[in-house]
């Protein structure tokens, strides 16, 4: 029997079955029901359904209740990148999460001066941390590193001319591109040299009453390699003092620590690029230094104090939580080290023996059935940190790859991503794989249940 227009339950109907299961606000689990009935209708129409009025309440419902649970939901991530935009870039310890929300529990001194009992500033929280853990005159941070380069902009050239190298005008994640964000602070770009080579004579050319600012920029999400040339950031620093322009340097990913002695690629410390003397760095907190989203800046107490009086950086500063768990970030550092708090850098240092040691945990969980039907094996394989940072290095890890017996790779990629434990990994060569440089420790037990139940 086919299913018609009047076997479809009513809205009251639906929440009479529902039963105040739904603690939430019921314009919102309207909104659901409409949305399932609207798709019902539609395949009624098509002749595509047949189901009892019954059957049609008791589905809408279970709809209403899978459709209303929380949308940020704890992923394993099995891509092998660290620093995966997608999955929020670094990840944190629980452990982490729970100390600083004890701390923010109710109220907190965000903006009071418990001492004097006036009101206080947020920065004065991490900017002391910030700016002698980076040997420079002073800090403060913004909501991301493109809010940091805008602000910066915004202050130090608006109206003005900003000088940068073609090989410079990078976009990362997003279509975000430089030279965007130069126009839409209110300075006007002036590019010089080539793509592959600039020299210091395109700056000496380049030099206009109306230039405000040198902009260098690392070009820490791609490498160009062969016939090239760079003016290296010391010249433009002395450069611009020869000329009384004030540089500008935008790091993009920045690391505290030497990754050399992490056993990582070679990547600029924040503290060398601010001892080459620009006037203001920028830099993501989100990426190698491993905190939330955030734009560090930090340089010379003149532009840094000038951009906190900026009305922009009202509208780009950040809240407690983020200035909390950036705090909680900082203090993990040591002089030529980190602690274990610090887990993006404890997973990209973790070795490839470790990985295969926990690789290993997970097949003996097993049955032997579930590992010979999934064709699951255990291999070396190799990664990138991610969003941008260290791009041009391979770092050692290990990956379950799956080849199954029954159905495709993708079928497979989407049973994992829409598990009651989701786990997202990636598909090449028609295999399966779930990276085990990007799975948290505490989630090996957790892979190990989901892959049962796939």
């Amino acid at each position: 029997m086919k299913t018609t227009l009047k076997d479809c339950p009513s809205v009251h109907q639906v929440l009479l079955e529902l039963n105040g299961n739904i603690l939430l606000h019921e314009d919102y689990i309207k909104y659901i029901i409409n949305s399932e009935l609207t798709k019902i209708r539609a395949n009624i129409r098509k002749g595509e359904l047949s189901k009892t009025k019954g059957e049609l309440l008791s589905h809408i419902a279970s709809q209403v209740l899978l459709q209303s649970a929380p949308k940020l939901v704890n992923v394993i991530n099995g891509t092998g990148i660290v620093l995966h935009t997608g999955f929020g870039r670094a990840p944190f310890r629980g452990k982490q999460l729970k100390d600083l929300a004890d701390r923010l529990d109710g109220y907190v001194n965000l903006e009071f001066d418990l001492e004097s009992g006036n009101r206080g500033d947020r920065q004065t929280l991490i900017q002391e941390q910030l700016s002698s853990m980076c040997d420079a005159e002073a800090g403060m941070v913004v909501n991301n590193n493109a809010a940091a380069v805008f602000l910066a902009l915004n202050e130090m050239a608006q109206g003005g001319e900003v000088i940068c190298s073609r090989g410079q005008m990078v976009e990362i994640g997003g279509s975000f591109r430089i030279p965007d964000i130069i126009e839409k602070s209110g300075a006007i770009l002036k590019e010089v040299g080539a793509t592959n080579r600039t020299h210091l004579k395109d700056y000496e050319k380049a030099i206009s009453n109306k230039t405000k600012l040198i902009l260098w920029v690392h070009t820490s999400n791609y490498v160009v390699k062969g016939f090239t040339k760079e003016v290296s950031l010391s010249d433009l620093v002395n450069f611009g003092k020869k000329h009384k322009i004030p540089v500008m340097a935008d790091l993009g990913s920045g690391a505290l620590l030497d990754m050399n002695l992490l056993g990582l690629a070679d990547e600029i410390p924040v503290k060398s690029i601010v001892n080459s003397g620009p006037d203001i760095i920028s830099f993501s907190g989100d990426k190698l230094l491993g905190g939330p989203q955030s734009g560090l800046m930090v340089g010379r107490k003149k532009w840094i104090n000038a951009c906190k009086k900026n009305p922009l950086y009202r509208v780009l500063r950040c809240d407690k939580v983020t200035i909390g768990l950036l705090e909680e970030t900082l203090r993990s550092y040591r002089s030529q080290s980190f602690s274990k708090d610090n887990l993006s850098l404890t997973m990209l240092t973790t070795s490839r023996k470790v990985l295969k040691t926990r690789g290993q945990k997970v097949l003996d969980s097993l049955q032997k059935k579930t590992i010979k039907d999934l064709g699951i094996l255990l291999v070396d394989s190799e990664v990138e940190a991610g969003s941008g940072s260290l791009p041009d290095d391979k770092i050692e890890s290990a990956s379950l790859s799956f080849s199954p017996k029954n159905g495709k790779s993708k079928d497979l990629a989407k049973s994992f991503r829409c598990g009651s434990i989701p786990v997202v990994g990636y598909i090449k060569k028609n295999t399966f794989y779930i990276d085990l440089k990007s799975v948290l420790p505490n989630q090996i037990k957790r892979l190990s249940i989901a892959i049962q139940e796939v």
